[in-house]
């Protein structure tokens, strides 16, 4: 849908504000806020209605709404003293003035389109309805080891913090402490788990007391095969329990947004295509979306279209689809490279039409920023991301990409490390190692950048654009036989690669640096 009012249009369907034919940067909530407000240009929209709306019932003060009114008509060259478009109603709220034509959208899409007004959400989800959709879990109270008052206050703690980070995953329905602290026998039955709660993964643990030391098992299982999805230790000194709590739970909820993804992959590979329903689809889809390969790009692709077609409201799904998309124009999968940047923003802004607060929708919009070009915009979009998700390591590494290309170096490095100790071993980790390696050629440090682009490169599911990293860093370093190594192997992967096609990827903004870059491509063949 596209609003149009003065000089202005809002594209919800682009999730764009465009002044003259020309996109301007804005927020994510005074987005919201602005088309809110626009939709409903002919009645008054009340304090607790935006509340409602815009912040899903968490708590804010007034303080926040009006901060959010006021950015809203900065952006659209309003001002609380004229009140030109958005006027304040004394008591009752505020109304959108100026005179809106409201038409369909005419964007192009790979596919069919929701219908309708508004915002179309899915039915009321039961326990049993996410049993046969999406994963979940329930985690259970931890078994204690030991006598003593601080096991039995872990045991308790632990997994009261752990629902509360998981049920910030979208993707995952996370049983409620009330019906799975009913569990707590030391051995619970995963029958009697299963059948009770409807839940396709169990969390459970033991915390043990050894004299000073406290050992803090966990341990996932699939309810329906019974065996052993995951498995951790951590151990502290009793003084210190306390203090490594966060660090407990951040290690278990990054693991398992790693885990339950590739289990729920194996599960959909056992099933015919024509039977996979959405969510399946969708974690197969992640399983080929990380080979980075053309061919499964495409199967990915795929998947993820079969997940929409079943699910027109799945968000995570049209999120999966802009990050194959991102994919084919980083990579050139498609020859077509503007219609795969456009079908990257396209998508993303379909995944946060259905689910704003989800942080991977809100990772591929960042990066659908990034690969238009807009690196300080896709700041915004990876903060937010972060915020929603303190675990999200793919979004903190992608803001470090963002920061080296700025040259924002020391900031860079420092999210980087951070996406490396949340997942160690991530997907994109290789990604991860090279954007390092790109924080160390902004600061001149060319042992250091080769070093971190040697292990990049080396890294599994590294595409030929990180082999370039390696040629660059080992050609700043003086390591001739690396970098001629390195270029050879991107030769043979990819012959017609160039240094412009690099440079297109990672566009730096220090001209110095991106000259040096390009000038050592080019001394090695490309």
């Amino acid at each position: 849908m596209i609003c149009r009012f003065a000089d202005w249009e809002l594209d919800t369907g682009l999730f764009e504000l465009r002044y003259q034919g020309s996109p301007r940067q804005v927020e994510p909530q005074v987005f919201n806020l602005i088309e809110l407000l626009v939709r409903n240009h002919h009645r008054v929209v009340g304090r607790d209605e935006i509340l409602a709306e815009l912040w899903k019932g968490r708590v804010v003060t007034d303080a926040t709404l009006s901060t959010c009114v006021k950015s809203a008509r900065q952006a659209l060259g309003d001002t609380g003293r004229a009140q030109a478009l958005i006027r304040t109603v004394s008591g009752r709220g505020f109304r959108f003035v100026g005179e809106v034509d409201i038409v369909e959208s005419d964007a192009p899409t790979a596919i069919t389109p929701v219908t309708g007004g508004g915002e179309i959400l899915p039915p009321a989800e039961t326990c049993e309805d996410a049993l046969v959709t999406r994963p979940s879990i329930a985690v259970l109270p931890f078994e204690t080891v030991g006598i003593g008052e601080t096991p039995s206050t872990i045991a308790d703690a632990l997994p009261h913090d752990l629902i509360a980070e998981l049920s910030r995953l979208h993707w995952l329905f996370v049983i409620a402490r009330a019906s799975t602290f009913r569990f707590r026998s030391a051995e619970a039955d995963l029958d009697e788990v299963r059948n009770s709660l409807k839940v396709r993964y169990c969390l459970s643990g033991a915390v043990e007391l050894l004299g000073r030391v406290i050992t803090i098992s966990v341990e996932l299982c699939d309810t329906d095969d019974k065996g052993v999805v995951w498995s951790d230790r951590f151990r502290a000194e009793l003084d210190a329990v306390h203090e490594i709590r966060e660090e407990i739970v951040r290690a278990v909820v990054t693991a398992l947004e790693i885990r339950i993804p590739l289990h729920e992959a194996q599960r959909a590979r056992l099933r015919s295509p024509q039977h996979l329903d959405a969510w399946s689809a969708y974690h197969l889809g992640l399983h080929h979306m990380y080979r980075f390969n053309k061919l499964d790009n495409a199967r990915a692709t795929a998947m993820f279209q079969q997940a929409v077609a079943l699910e027109p409201n799945f968000a995570r799904a049209y999120a999966g689809l802009s990050f194959t998309h991102f994919q084919d124009a980083l990579l050139r999968y498609d020859d077509n490279v503007q219609r795969a940047i456009q079908l990257t923003y396209q998508f993303a802004a379909k995944a946060l039409e259905h689910d704003e607060v989800d942080p991977f929708a809100n990772f591929t919009m960042g990066r659908a920023f990034m690969l238009r070009g807009d690196l300080e915009g896709s700041l915004s979009w990876l903060d937010r991301a972060n915020a929603l998700n303190p675990n999200f390591a793919q979004a903190r590494y992608s803001r470090a990409w963002s920061q080296s290309l700025l040259g924002e170096t020391a900031e860079s490095l420092v999210n980087t490390d951070a996406a490396l100790a949340l997942s160690p071993l991530d997907p994109l980790a290789y990604a991860m190692l090279g954007v390092r390696s790109f924080s160390h050629m902004g600061r001149d440090e060319p042992a250091e950048a080769a070093a971190w682009a040697e292990r990049a490169a080396n890294s599994p599911g590294a595409h030929v654009l990180i082999e370039l990293i390696a040629v660059a860093a080992h050609g700043m370093d003086g390591n001739d036989a690396r970098a001629r190594s390195w270029a050879a192997s991107a030769r043979q992967r990819a012959p017609g690669i160039s240094s412009e096609e690099f440079l297109r990827a990672f566009p730096f903004r220090d001209p110095q640096v991106r000259a040096r870059i390009g000038a050592i491509l080019k001394k090695y063949g490309f």
